[in-house]
């Protein structure tokens, strides 16, 4: 039989992750890391890191596509007898550049396939990215004629967990009506029914729960307020919002290993902070009992704080009336790439084509 070979890569804030897999069989995978430590590295590659963190994001993708090639492990999952697959096209790779839909780093994924594509000579996918939109019109309609909600969100956490839950209970994710929360760095939301998301929280610009680095929805009235008082500029507001909101802001960390070590030793600020969290995600899950008409088969709860017990039971305990709740900790995106890329290879799934509207593409 043909072997299937899949360069998944999956790029985070901090690290690049990659992964080898035939079909949907991992074979290998490596995390490169682009941490601020230079240390032990050559002259050459410690001017490369240096540059890249100065550089903005996108500056970063030359020396994130070395990290990937160039690493001892890396080229094992590199050459161009072994890569499989990988469609990226040139409006896709204009609006990841410039941060259309917002600057993450996960903007570098479908721009560093196609290099890697160009490189190898083997075509280049991106599956499930963060702008997936599968929104109504109900869900995009504002108060404001000059702004629609977006969607922006864990879309591939949230679509490998839903397709997962529904193999594991012999039924099709396009026959399901589900509730699934990102429980990370930032939380996404998103109604689910029967294969598409109609309303979800725009994890990116702050919008939903409170999270570890992320504001979630605050009175606005009271943000333009903060935005004209000339305490802070541009740049530091946007910070507030996202990437220093949340409970960083007020605890000073990220790590939730630590926030709850803090709660157990006792400091009020923490368990009072934390527990806010849960209950501004059940807040969340629960409107959406409303969004499908109370329709709902399953509540899905995932990512990486999704592995805290006192914060899942904490949020079951207010949303278990709607429907089971189920747990799925962590994520494994790495193989949800793999394997949206391999329905692709098999004809399985109809590859989409990038065209540049609020509707973002999966595979």
């Amino acid at each position: 039989m043909t072997r299937q070979l899949i360069l998944a890569i999956n790029p985070g804030s901090t690290s690049t992750k990659v992964g080898l897999f035939d079909g949907a069989d991992e074979i290998l995978s490596r995390t490169v890391r682009h941490g601020a430590d230079v240390t032990g590295l050559s002259l050459p590659a410690a001017i490369a890191a240096s540059r890249a963190r100065s550089a903005g994001l996108i500056g970063r993708i030359e020396y994130r596509g070395r990290g990937v090639v160039r690493d001892r492990r890396s080229r094992r999952l590199a050459g161009p007898d072994d890569i499989g697959t990988y469609a990226v096209n040139p409006l896709m790779r204009e609006d990841l550049a410039r941060g259309r839909f917002g600057m993450h780093a996960s903007n570098l994924g479908g721009l560093l396939a196609h290099k890697l594509g160009e490189l190898f000579q083997v075509p280049n996918f991106i599956v499930d990215p963060v702008v997936v939109d599968e929104l109504g019109p109900l869900a995009r309609m504002t108060g404001m004629p000059e702004i629609n909600r977006r969607s922006i969100f864990h879309a591939l956490n949230q679509k490998a967990v839903a397709k997962r839950f529904a193999a594991e209970n012999g039924s099709d994710y396009k026959e399901l009506n589900l509730i699934i929360a990102h429980l990370g760095g930032g939380i996404t939301v998103g109604a689910h029914a029967k294969g598409a998301v109609i309303d979800v929280n725009n994890g990116l610009d702050g919008d939903g729960p409170l999270a570890p680095e992320r504001a979630g929805s605050i009175p606005v009235g009271q943000v333009v307020e903060l935005c004209y008082s000339t305490r802070y500029k541009e740049s530091e507001m946007k910070q507030k919002i996202v990437g220093r909101g949340g409970l960083f802001a007020h605890l000073g960390t990220f790590d939730a290993i630590e926030i709850e070590q803090r709660m157990a030793d006792g400091d009020e600020q923490a368990v009072l902070l934390y527990e806010t969290m849960a209950y501004r995600v059940a807040q969340e899950i629960a409107k959406h009992g409303a969004t499908l008409r109370g329709d709902v088969d399953a509540i899905l709860l995932t990512g990486g704080i999704a592995y805290s017990t006192w914060l899942t039971e904490q949020i079951s305990a207010r949303v278990g009336y709607l429907a089971p709740v189920h747990i799925y900790p962590g994520e494994d995106e790495l193989k949800a790439l793999a394997e949206g890329a391999l329905r692709a290879i098999r004809h399985e799934e109809a590859v989409r084509e990038y065209e540049g509207d609020t509707h973002g593409t999966r595979i």
